[in-house]
């Protein structure tokens, strides 16, 4: 395929070298001749194991070539890939200067081209950007509408210095963000794509977008925990904390696992609260300071907020909960975070009613008993018989655990009621009758 690569930063630069290894035509394209002129000797600008050698091969053999003018980079190509710089500003937000600057510079040679182009966003930007700022800039200098004239996709790029090549050629995965499904423009992708064995995932522009954002911010946060829980390690006399994390990664069942990873409702239950609230008190006796663990407990009540102020947002007085336990097949009510929620409602004087089929209110006994004693002594007047009891009375439903019973009641519900959905139990608000809210969906 014939590809311009626009920006030839390290990104840039490695995704063209190995492109053109792929026996792809690519031209790059940069403003700084002092990443120009090595390339055009076939020499890579940066250091990075093997590039070098694509570098060279790919000037050697004529698939690899630069320039400094946008006219003789997007018309000799049938796909750009954006790969500019989006550096932070004093407030911390990404400059997004020169990836508008690309868009205008592309958009007026796109004008003047016959064919389709096909413009692939790989610099990192949040979401909504391509939709809201880029596109418009591209329609307005082309005078063509996307998805016509030209399409936009949005491809994030997982490259870790130091091993660009190999993960350029065996990414985790393959993310193409598309304005529409299945769309012309990311048909061109995938075919370039082509040799390169990764999953693949074709999805909306604004969770490509995010996706990035996601990745990086959970890589930074696994290295600030792994750095307190040394810390810590070494403050309480634990002489190896490399082995105390060797063994914590041996489980990928929950630890190096999708299984917390989902969106949704705070957690509770009888050992993660109580063993965060430890760990932060040890840490305050030994003045070891650990402001990620330190964030758990705060971050986990604002969740518990939200929900709260999700359904007070309603302006409707008749609450029915579904689910009372922390997590479905369970009758464990220990910390579960919509105890709480049903007392916060109570003492505002909102009408409630729950239903748990795992609950059985006149049996429970010691610390399941005390819990709810001491955060809801009057529970019991609050339970209903039957789901549909459920239904009938209230005027907001919410969803708070994952039982299967609960999976039809978005199909049940009346259309004047609203349905608060803490746990996902339906993929496909439409199925709603009534008015659909998630949590954080």
């Amino acid at each position: 395929m014939r590809v311009s690569v626009l920006g030839l930063g390290y990104v840039g630069c490695v995704s063209a070298a190995c492109l053109s290894n792929m026996g792809n035509t690519v031209i790059g394209l940069d403003v700084d001749p002092r990443k120009l002129e090595p390339l055009r000797q076939g020499r890579s600008p940066i250091v990075e194991p093997g590039l070098a050698e694509l570098v060279k091969k790919g000037v050697d053999e004529g698939r690899l070539s630069v320039t400094d003018d946008y006219s003789a980079a997007v018309e000799r190509s049938d796909i750009s890939l954006v790969c500019v710089g989006t550096p932070s500003t004093a407030s911390g937000n990404p400059n997004l200067e020169y990836t508008r600057r690309v868009c205008g510079q592309a958009g007026e040679v796109i004008r003047r081209k016959g064919s389709f182009h096909t413009i692939v966003f790989r610099s990192t930007i949040p979401p909504g950007t391509v939709e809201t700022q880029l596109v418009p800039i591209l329609e307005r200098e082309s005078g063509k509408k996307e998805g016509e004239g030209f399409g936009v996709l949005f491809n994030p790029e997982f490259l870790r210095e130091a091993s660009a090549v190999q993960d350029f050629y065996h990414p985790p995965k393959i993310v193409v963000g598309e304005t529409r499904p299945g769309s012309r423009a990311g048909d061109e992708l995938i075919r370039l794509c082509q040799g390169i064995e990764a999953p693949l995932v074709r999805t909306e522009l604004r969770v490509a977008e995010m996706v990035k954002y996601a990745d990086n911010c959970f890589h930074a946060l696994k290295v600030c925990f792994g750095n307190e829980i040394g810390n810590l390690s070494k403050a309480m006399g634990v002489s190896d904390s490399h082995k105390v994390m060797e063994i914590f990664c041996l489980d990928h069942q929950l630890n190096l696992s999708p299984y917390y990873l989902k969106p949704g409702f705070a957690f509770g239950g009888s050992c993660l609260p109580k063993d965060v609230r430890a760990l932060v008190a040890k840490a305050h006796e030994l003045a070891v300071k650990c402001p990620v663990i330190e964030s758990l407990m705060p971050s986990n009540q604002l969740q518990i907020a939200r929900a709260v102020d999700l359904i007070r947002s309603t302006g409707k007085r008749k609450v029915g909960v579904l689910g009372m336990s922390f997590k479905s097949g369970t009758d464990d009510l220990r910390e579960s975070p919509i105890v709480q929620v049903v007392s916060t409602l109570i003492g505002k004087g909102y009408e409630l009613c729950i239903y748990d089929r795992n609950i059985s209110w006149e049996q429970l006994f010691g610390a399941n008993l005390g819990f709810l004693e001491h955060e809801l002594p009057y529970a019991h007047s609050l339970k209903a018989p039957t789901v549909d009891d459920v239904i009938l009375k209230s005027e907001v439903i919410v969803v708070a655990n994952g039982a299967a019973e609960f999976r039809d009641v978005p199909k049940r519900m009346r259309s004047d009621q609203v349905l608060i959905d803490l746990v996902r139990i339906t993929d496909d608000p439409r199925e709603a009758r009534g008015t659909y809210v998630g949590i954080s969906w």
